[in-house]
């Protein structure tokens, strides 16, 4: 053997041993993702899920010895049972890291995921409020606390295109108020600063007095609850919808139809994608392309409405 040429038990060294049986292996797995990836405990608790699918349709079977028959199996089992093309796309992809995560780590040459698609929905797109919407949304009276709190929330959710998970997880001093910026820790715990416009700056200083005799001491986010602790996502989503109702919005009102709105509007308005694209933290701006489309449907739909010769008259 050569001076150079490592020997079978350097070779073997380099990866740890395989924990035993599967439950161990995702184990092992969610624990890379939470540790050392340092993703979000939603997205964390998202690869639980997609990890605990892969379990139950194992049914007991050792994870090595799955093949890409098994997988494409348990694929059309789940499409079966509903869930959508996009779901099952999401949850390749996280089986595929596992697998390869299997290998770099542990040395396993095994991924019977590879070249697997999940099939294809229908694309879905966002509900999107109309500037007239958006607004009536947002005006909402200053009756009490909760009411100067929640506009706050809204005027910054439709002025600077935050996702709830953001808004919710915002500390106070992310807001630079003189300036007219927020930093924002989004998806990743990738940082970006966007603006703030000049009635959520207005609506953000009428809340800070209340937020002063609300919060409990050493609670650092923007918005608290009755309880002065961070307000859950679900509460949010929550009031949100009685306030869509009470505003008199047609259609249910998720904390996302702002965000989407924004997007919209502001693609309208600039017909800039990239600026667009900042603002929202897409990594990628095929995801922000699908504004694009919502804008030209709002086109057509002004154009129909509008213009003298878009209906033909009936003969």
């Amino acid at each position: 053997m050569s001076q150079h040429e490592p020997d079978a038990v350097t070779v073997k060294s380099q990866f740890r041993p395989m924990p035993v049986g599967g439950v161990a292996q995702t184990d092992a797995y969610l624990s890379w993702i939470r540790d050392e990836r340092k993703l979000s405990d939603h997205t964390w608790q998202a690869y639980r899920r997609d990890m605990d699918h892969l379990l139950v349709l194992a049914a007991g079977q050792d994870l090595l010895t799955l093949t890409p028959p098994n997988m494409r199996r348990f694929i059309g089992k789940l499409h079966h049972d509903g869930l959508s093309g996009r779901s099952l796309a999401r949850l390749l992809s996280v089986w595929r890291g596992f697998y390869t995560f299997l290998a770099k780590r542990y040395g396993v040459d095994l991924n019977p995921v590879i070249g697997l698609r999940a099939p294809k929905s229908p694309k879905k797109l966002p509900h999107v409020l109309s500037p007239d919407e958006a607004a009536k949304l947002v005006a909402i009276a200053p009756e009490d606390a909760l009411a100067i709190r929640d506009k706050a929330m809204y005027e910054l959710f439709y002025s600077s295109g935050l996702r709830l998970s953001e808004l919710v997880a915002l500390p106070v001093n992310a807001l630079q108020m003189d300036s007219g910026e927020v930093r924002v820790s989004g998806k990743g715990n990738k940082e970006r600063v966007v603006p703030v416009g000049r009635m959520a700056l207005a609506a953000i200083r009428a809340w800070l007095p209340h937020r002063l005799t609300m919060a409990a001491p050493e609670e650092h986010s923007l918005f608290v609850g009755q309880t002065g602790r961070r307000l859950t996502p679900r509460a949010v989503q929550k009031r949100m919808a009685e306030w869509g109702i009470k505003q008199g919005l047609s259609d249910h009102v998720h904390p996302h139809a702002l965000r989407h709105s924004m997007a919209t509007h502001l693609l309208q308005s600039s017909q800039d994608l990239r600026a667009v694209q900042e603002m929202l933290g897409h990594t990628s701006i095929t995801t922000t392309q699908i504004y694009t489309h919502l804008d030209y449907l709002y086109l057509q739909k002004i154009y129909d409405t509008a213009h003298p010769r878009a209906k033909r008259k009936p003969e």
